[in-house]
């Protein structure tokens, strides 16, 4: 018969009784208040708090510290969900002895869906104390503790909990564990982040809008608490332009490990011990590659799983890991180092000042790049990235410019040439084009990403002024003579359409707003509305309305963009200020009032 001592003793702490599991020959123990004190429980010295990290999952990769305590603990305390299942209880039992106290701490609730009076995060608190005092019984009547904690106990972990309630009153000690982040790294097979890259760690719980800013300003993230939280994740990753390049880790480091593209995950099926890693940019200078056996993502089903072996589709016992793969190398799809890929040119517009209004695809290929090329100003609206170079210029040299990105592309770079706006719209992309027939550069790709232009960013304050037929004309002449501005200005405002001005000022540009005006009132009225809107989008954005004969040029400046109403043109006030709007039909149909009607 098995004695007493040898039998495991569980505190179930939804009753406050300890039960003696059955004996061997069947006959069962009755619950009692209290156990039988073991010889290590004669001292009356408090005993000690172990905070004890378990690192992610693989028991393999419990330390040896931490092994040692566990098994010396008298007590083991661990939380679970009311399931009642415990994962930190699962990675320490190879190391737990017989006749251990157990103490389960069971969580009332783990989303925030709760009848208790003070909300979910009263029912939370309540937990924690009640869970404090009955560890501090323990501790109390000299029991040493070991509180077990997933991955480590000071890394979103609910021992820290337990330890604010507890350190104060009793012996505290903390052993450190291999975090989930570093597991899904390993798992994943390439560097996280490297020289001065960032890595901001951020939680899943997040609202998606501030999870969507902290990705864009970071070089690499790592996302937890996922679970019911993804398609929020999802979101952000995808907002950011960082969906792409962004990994889904499950069970990192046990045998039902998942590694899979963020995007192919199905929402429904994402457990909360999960993590999205978004590894740092390519470096410029290639690692070699591992000689192990890579951990492919395999791309021939729905569920790409990364394996190693076929050891690696084996499923994990809920109290345990099976054997663990091989080897584990780089990942073989993702993207390659860059003297893998041939160079190319990307021309991109960045849109006319705020940064929700750079679409992702642009963000995607910013975040790709090796090298940026453009304009300083237009240059410095794009977040650093280290590893990454920067060709700055003046705003006068467009096929220089465009000329030293196709050489860098012609040697292997990835190059994004940054336009504001759109980069087809008085802009980059036709100047890099144009270069691009030179026959030394036939074997680059160059391909033009389109941008919200600064045209519909003005027209989009007040209304809709470019509401029906419109023309777009730069006021610069000087790639142009001003004799072509003019006869284009006079043959648009003959055809009444409206017209959005680019490019009206410039510090040695100054009278051609004036002659313009004067030109516009031949054929239009004075009272045609006028649009003025300057640094649309930007800190210190203004947009004004006001008439043709009253514009004034030397409120306008390089920064400044106008849209010239046609007749069918109409600014109303209206409680949320004047709103202007060209109208799509005349008064009859097909018929095109005149510009004295």
């Amino acid at each position: 018969m098995q004695s007493g001592a040898d039998r495991a003793v569980r505190v179930d702490s939804s009753t406050n009784d300890t039960i003696i599991a059955p004996s061997i020959d069947g006959s069962d123990a009755l619950p009692v208040n209290t156990p039988e004190p073991a010889a290590s429980e004669s001292r009356t010295a408090p005993g000690k708090l172990w905070g004890v990290g378990l690192g992610p999952g693989d028991p393999e990769l419990v330390t040896v510290k931490a092994a040692r305590i566990i098994g010396q603990a008298d007590v083991i305390a661990f939380h679970s969900a009311r399931h009642g299942r415990s994962i930190s209880k699962g990675i320490a039992a190879p190391y737990m002895r017989a006749g251990q106290l157990e103490e389960h701490l069971v969580y009332p609730v783990t989303t925030e869906t709760t009848d208790h009076p003070g909300g979910y995060q009263g029912a939370i608190d309540e937990f924690y104390e009640q869970a404090a005092e009955r560890l501090a019984g323990h501790l109390a009547a000299g029991r040493s503790v070991a509180l077990l904690a997933a991955g480590d106990p000071l890394f979103y972990s609910s021992y820290m909990h337990m330890h604010r309630r507890l350190a104060d009153r009793f012996e505290a000690e903390i052993i450190p564990g291999i975090t989930s982040v570093s597991a899904a790294s390993a798992a994943l097979g390439t560097p996280l982040v490297e020289g001065e890259q960032v890595l901001t760690i951020l939680p899943g719980t997040m609202p998606v809008d501030e999870l969507t800013r902290r990705l864009r300003d970071t070089e690499a993230a790592a996302i937890m608490k996922l679970g019911r939280t993804y398609p929020g994740v999802r979101q952000a990753l995808s907002d950011s332009g960082r969906l792409d390049d962004a990994y889904y880790i499950e069970r990192a480091s046990s045998t039902r490990q998942r590694v899979m593209r963020a995007g192919d995950v199905d929402d429904a099926d994402v457990p909360y011990f999960s993590i999205t890693l978004v590894p740092g940019p390519t470096p410029t200078t290639p690692l070699p590659r591992a000689k192990a056996e890579p951990t492919a993502v395999y791309q021939d089903s729905k569920t790409h799983e990364s394996r190693s072996a076929a050891k690696h589709l084996a499923t994990q016992p809920e109290n345990g890991a099976a054997d663990q793969p091989d080897a584990q190398g780089s990942i073989a799809d993702r993207k390659a180092a860059p003297d893998n890929l041939p160079g190319q040119v990307v021309v991109v517009g960045l849109g006319p000042g705020a940064t929700e209004w750079t679409t992702t695809e642009v963000h995607e290929a910013l975040a790709d790049a090796t090298d940026l090329v453009g304009y300083t100003t237009y240059l410095n609206r794009v977040p650093e990235r280290p590893g990454q170079r920067r060709h700055a210029s003046d705003n006068r040299v467009e096929s220089e410019r465009a000329a030293m990105a196709l050489d860098l592309a012609s040697r292997g770079a990835r190059v994004v040439v940054v336009s504001s706006g759109d980069p087809g719209v008085f802009a980059m992309a036709a100047a890099v084009l144009e270069e691009a027939t030179d026959p030394q550069w036939s074997g680059v790709p160059v391909r033009v990403l389109p941008g919200m232009t600064a045209a519909n960013a003005v027209a989009s304050r007040v209304g809709a002024p470019l509401g029906h037929d419109y023309a777009m004309i730069s006021l610069s002449d000087r790639l142009k003579p001003w004799e072509v501005v003019a006869q284009r200005l006079s043959a648009v405002a003959a055809a009444d359409m409206a017209i959005a001005i680019y490019n009206p000022a410039s510090s040695q540009r100054t009278w051609q707003v004036g002659a313009m005006r004067d030109l516009l009132l031949e054929h239009r009225k004075p009272d045609t509305p006028v649009v003025v809107g300057r640094d649309v989008g930007g800190p210190t954005e203004s947009v004004r309305v006001v008439q043709l004969g009253e514009l004034d040029p030397a409120e306008v400046d390089m920064r400044t963009l106008l849209i010239i109403g046609a007749s069918t043109t109409a600014a109303v006030e209206t409680d949320q200020g004047v709103r202007v709007y060209t109208s799509r039909r005349y008064a009859r149909t097909g018929d095109a009032p005149s510009p004295d009607a």
